[in-house]
């Protein structure tokens, strides 16, 4: 199925998320918010009052948001293992670069697991950073069990953005820090639809608490948006439970996941209103429009616009969604093309 809609999900309340994750950032060398960038004609094409892009091509220095999430998870970690020396984790991409990145500014080594057809390129960028690389022939989800290994054989920490067994803190901890990017938006403006891109669903859980908790009831529709080939949350959304899908390959790369984090999963079958699958080809005809407004955006970040064209498109859904000629649409875009060098993915 290509489509899930909850009727309820507006009214589901939650514990908004802590302030300190904020202050943290705010007061990291080089902060600022990232622009929401106002799009007229895509607000013409879908029928809508106004369209914003939350660009996320240059969040401190790097292509992607993810270091939002790891950059204070770290700090945590760091607080409560005041020995650590070596972070461990698994990644299609930018969240192993952005562990890797921090773990060089705290002085630590970086061993980060990587799966098959993730692009070279991608690859040389982590281990720029400083990072012990390894390349394992396998799934994302085959990566996450061998860091896991890594970091309990060596006495290593692992960083990883999904739950594993004995491994609950940091993925709340990264929740916490994706936490910024929603505080910056609703500082500017409350939309009536956000769309956000999907992988194991943790900056989807963000998203779930900010406007589930801070925001007003009723006011926000969430439309989670993943790849038709690792659309593990659309999956499991429909299932009621969490499902595990196979993931054969993707250009939206860090989207490649085949099984929703064990923490964000109660969130998100709350909070979230839809969840839409797109294609490779609908992604990358929406990078090419998002190129064309001057936005930067990789297979993943453009995954937000494929997203509501495919959400809005459809009348039923358009009223499933609440979406009128007066509505606002904020569209996430997770990561810039330096993110993700090609937009095809090698297997």
């Amino acid at each position: 199925m290509t489509w899930f809609f909850r009727p309820t999900a507006r009214a589901w309340r939650h514990d908004p998320a802590p302030d300190a994750a904020f202050r943290f950032h705010r007061g990291v060398d080089g902060y600022r918010p990232t622009a929401l960038v106002d799009l007229p004609a895509l607000a013409e094409e879908l029928g809508v009052r106004r369209v914003a892009v939350k660009d996320e091509s240059d969040r401190f220095g790097l292509p992607a948001f993810k270091v939002l999430g790891v950059s204070w998870a770290v700090h945590k970690v760091v607080a409560e293992h005041p020995d650590a020396e070596v972070l461990v984790t698994a990644t299609d991409g930018n969240h192993g670069r952005a562990v890797a990145r921090t773990a060089r500014q705290h002085g630590l080594d970086a061993h980060i697991v990587v799966p098959k057809g993730v692009h070279p390129r991608a690859v040389a960028a982590i281990t720029a950073e400083g990072a012990q690389v390894e390349q394992i022939d396998g799934s994302y989800d085959e990566a996450v069990d061998r860091a896991v290994r890594v970091a309990k054989a060596q006495g290593h920490v692992l960083v990883q953005d999904t739950d594993v067994p004995g491994h609950h803190d940091v993925p709340q901890w990264i929740v916490e820090g994706y936490s910024t990017l929603f505080r910056e938006i609703s500082e500017q403006l409350t939309p009536d639809l956000l769309v956000v891109p999907v992988g194991v669903g943790s900056l989807a859980q963000a998203a779930v608490v900010h406007h589930r908790g801070t925001c007003p009831t009723g006011k926000t529709a969430l439309l989670a948006v993943e790849p038709d080939t690792a659309a593990c949350v659309l999956a499991s959304l429909n299932a009621g439970e969490i499902v595990s899908v196979p993931t054969p390959g993707t250009s939206m790369a860090g989207l490649n996941c085949g099984t929703p984090s064990a923490s964000a999963w109660p969130l998100l079958n709350a909070g979230l209103d839809a969840a839409v699958s797109v294609t490779d080809l609908e992604s990358a005809d929406a990078a090419t429009t998002l190129a064309a407004l001057g936005v930067s955006a990789g297979p993943c970040g453009a995954a937000s616009l494929a997203g509501v064209r495919a959400a809005l498109r459809d009348s039923d859904r358009r009223r499933q969604l609440g979406v009128d000629a007066d509505s606002t649409v904020v569209l996430l875009n997770t990561e810039g093309t330096a993110a993700n060098p090609a937009h095809t993915r090698e297997n």
